[in-house]
């Protein structure tokens, strides 16, 4: 098998998750369908735990609290806040500002204080918000800020909501493996997506879908929950394994273009400013990986940042 066949699997599963599940928001609500996915998905990942790692993996080492709260930034954060926003926003305008996550991870890093990133790295992450900032008006500066503004905005916070919990796997975590946070947070982070998607309901924000609505969008929803969840974080992590964290994270610069790809292919025609966009976008973001490759004796700060990350993201390592 390719070396790159799992870390290419991950990213057409990312990438085809944002169209599959945006048309299902139509009978079934981001809070319903964000709660079965991960009642799904943690179920497996605490199983293969058990199986790998042995039933004492599956212990907290008194840090439940910790481990609930990382669980609930990361989980029920950036879905909710990426499902809600999918039901008022085009998948590919999603898909293009989750692919930033890698750099907004640099960002981050940065404002921490661990080291400042390289001048190209910031210049290319510039230019690739704009990109992103291109295809989401259609070219039309006017058009940002309108009303898609807030929930491209709550994108965004999911995203940076991700960062904070794949941070806090290196930084107060190291000792644990990735399938045991992920375990963990994921079934922490679930008690907590299932508990406010009860709280909406009764507070009569939404409705719960009945029967015929899952029997109706079954194939969706068992898309979110195993290809674009289990199988994809297992191929991802395998393919890092592989290839590396800054070889593998290249990847994710396809989400979007895949997302793209299925559009067009179900009949969407984008204009000239949107192919240059979103072409200018994955340029950018993959100039700025290959930047920080680069060995750089002067600014070992910087490098440790970046290795601090590990090339951690919304849609891979620990999801």
């Amino acid at each position: 098998m390719p070396r790159f066949l799992p870390s290419l699997t991950a990213a057409l599963a990312w990438g085809a998750m944002f169209p599959i599940a945006g048309p299902a928001l139509d009978r079934i609500d981001a809070f319903h369908m964000t709660s079965l996915r991960y009642l799904i998905a943690a179920s497996v990942f605490l199983a293969l735990l058990a199986a790998v790692e042995g039933r004492g993996a599956l212990s907290t080492d008194g840090r439940t609290r910790e481990l609930w709260l990382l669980g609930t930034v990361g989980f029920a954060g950036f879905n909710l806040l990426t499902y809600v926003a999918l039901d008022h926003i085009r998948p590919q305008d999603a898909a293009l500002i989750v692919a930033t996550a890698p750099v907004i991870t640099v960002l981050v890093v940065w404002a921490l204080g661990s080291g400042r990133p390289r001048g190209a790295q910031l210049a290319l992450t510039a230019l690739a918000f704009v990109g992103v900032a291109v295809v989401i008006s259609h070219g039309d500066p006017g058009r940002l800020g309108g009303s898609n503004g807030l929930w491209e905005l709550l994108v965004l916070g999911g995203v940076l909501g991700w960062t904070a919990y794949t941070l806090a796997a290196a930084r107060r975590f190291p000792e644990f493996s990735p399938l045991r946070y992920t375990a963990i947070t994921s079934a922490l982070g679930t008690i907590s997506l299932v508990g406010i998607t009860a709280i909406v309901v009764l507070a009569g924000a939404v409705g719960s879908p009945s029967a015929s609505d899952y029997a109706a969008e079954w194939w969706r929803l068992l898309y979110v929950a195993f290809p674009a969840a289990v199988v994809a974080v297992l191929a991802w992590n395998d393919g890092i394994k592989r290839i590396g964290p800054a070889n593998g994270s290249l990847f994710i610069n396809l989400v979007p273009v895949v997302t793209f790809a299925i559009a067009i292919a179900q009949g969407y025609r984008p204009g000239g400013a949107e192919i240059g966009g979103a072409a200018v976008t994955v340029a950018a973001l993959a100039g700025a990986n290959l930047v920080a490759r680069r060995p750089q004796a002067s600014a070992r700060p910087a490098r440790a940042a970046w290795a601090a990350t590990r090339s951690l993201n919304p849609l891979k390592s620990r999801a």
